[in-house]
C-alpha cells in the first residue's frame, strides 16, 4: 500500500485491512467545519479506491462523536451570497447544498462497508453522517438529536431521506419535528443502532472484531452485497430481484466462489484477493 493520505481534521490508520477513521476536532466536539466536511468525502473516496482496505470504522475523538455543523461553515454559506442578485443567491445556495450532500453520500457510494461508532453527542449533521453509513453502534453515553428544527432549518443533508428507512416514518417524523434527544438504548430499540456497549473502548473492540470478520470474506462479494442492497432499497422488490439476478449471472463464475468452496471442503480459512 502506498503512503496514507494526510488530513487536517481526520486521523487515519490502517490495520488488518481496516481503515480506522477518526473525526479529529475534539476541542470543537468534532463540529463539521468546511475542511472536515469535505475531508470526510475525500477519505471515503480513498477507502473506495484502495484495494487493500476492505472495511472502514468511523469514530470521533474527544468527548463527543459529532456536534453537527460548525457555525463558521453556516456563516460562510450565508456570507458568500451577500453580493449576488436575487435568483443568483438561491441558485448558488442550491448548488452548495448539493456539494455538502455529495460529501456524505460518498460514504454510501463507497464500495466498502462503513461502520459508525458513536459516543457522546451525535447532533444535527452528525445524524446526517451516520445515516449514510452501513451500520451504527453506540456506547451507553451516546445521545442523538435531529437539531435542525431548533435552528428553523429543514435538515437537508440526508437525515429526512435516510432516517425513515432505518427507524420508520412515524419515529423519524417525531424526532425531526421535535428535536428531542434520543438515548443510546432508545436508539437501539428503534433500530437506529445495531448494538449498545458499556464504554467507547468496549464498543471499538467489539466493532473491530466485526470488521475483521467482514474483511476475511470475499471482498468482491461484500462489494456486491452493498451495491445490490443499496439498489434494492431505492427500488421495488421486483426491480431488486431482477437486478440481483443480472448481477449474479455475471458473478457466479467468479474465482472467489471456487476459493470459498475449496475452503469449506478442506476446512481451511479462505484467502481472497483484494
Amino acid at each position: 500500500m502506498s503512503a496514507l493520505p494526510t488530513f487536517n481534521h481526520i486521523s487515519l490508520e490502517v490495520k488488518n485491512q481496516i481503515a480506522f477513521v477518526e473525526l479529529a476536532r475534539p476541542n470543537k466536539a468534532n463540529a463539521l467545519n468546511k475542511t472536515l466536511w469535505f475531508e470526510i468525502e475525500s477519505v471515503a473516496i480513498w477507502v473506495d479506491q484502495t484495494p487493500e482496505v476492505r472495511v472502514m470504522i468511523l469514530s470521533g475523538q474527544g468527548k463527543h462523536f459529532c456536534s453537527g455543523i460548525d457555525f463558521s461553515l453556516a456563516m460562510q454559506l450565508i456570507g458568500s451570497t451577500q453580493n449576488l442578485p436575487e435568483g443568483h443567491k438561491q441558485e448558488y445556495l442550491f448548488h452548495e447544498v448539493l456539494k455538502l450532500q455529495r460529501a456524505f453520500t460518498a460514504l454510501e457510494n463507497c464500495k466498502k462497508p462503513i461502520i459508525a461508532t458513536i459516543h457522546g453527542g451525535c447532533i444535527g449533521g452528525g445524524v446526517d453522517l451516520i445515516t449514510a453509513c452501513d451500520m451504527r453502534y453506540a456506547s451507553s453515553d451516546a445521545t442523538f438529536c435531529v437539531k435542525e428544527i431548533d435552528l428553523a432549518i429543514v435538515a437537508d443533508i440526508g437525515t429526512l431521506q435516510r432516517l425513515p428507512r432505518l427507524i420508520g416514518e412515524g419515529r423519524a417524523r417525531e424526532l425531526c419535528f421535535t428535536g428531542r434527544n434520543v438515548s443510546a438504548q432508545e436508539g437501539l430499540e428503534m433500530g437506529l443502532v445495531n448494538a449498545v456497549f458499556e464504554t467507547k473502548d468496549k464498543m471499538i473492540n467489539q466493532v473491530t472484531d466485526i470488521a475483521i470478520k467482514i474483511a476475511q470474506k470475499s471482498p468482491l462479494t461484500i462489494r456486491g452485497i452493498k451495491h445490490v442492497m443499496n439498489y434494492s432499497r431505492d427500488h421495488s422488490v421486483a426491480d431488486g430481484l431482477q437486478y440481483v439476478a443480472t448481477w449474479n449471472a455475471s458473478m457466479l463464475l467468479s474465482e472467489d466462489i471456487q476459493i470459498a468452496m475449496k475452503s469449506l471442503m478442506s476446512k481451511t480459512p479462505p484467502i481472497f484477493k483484494d
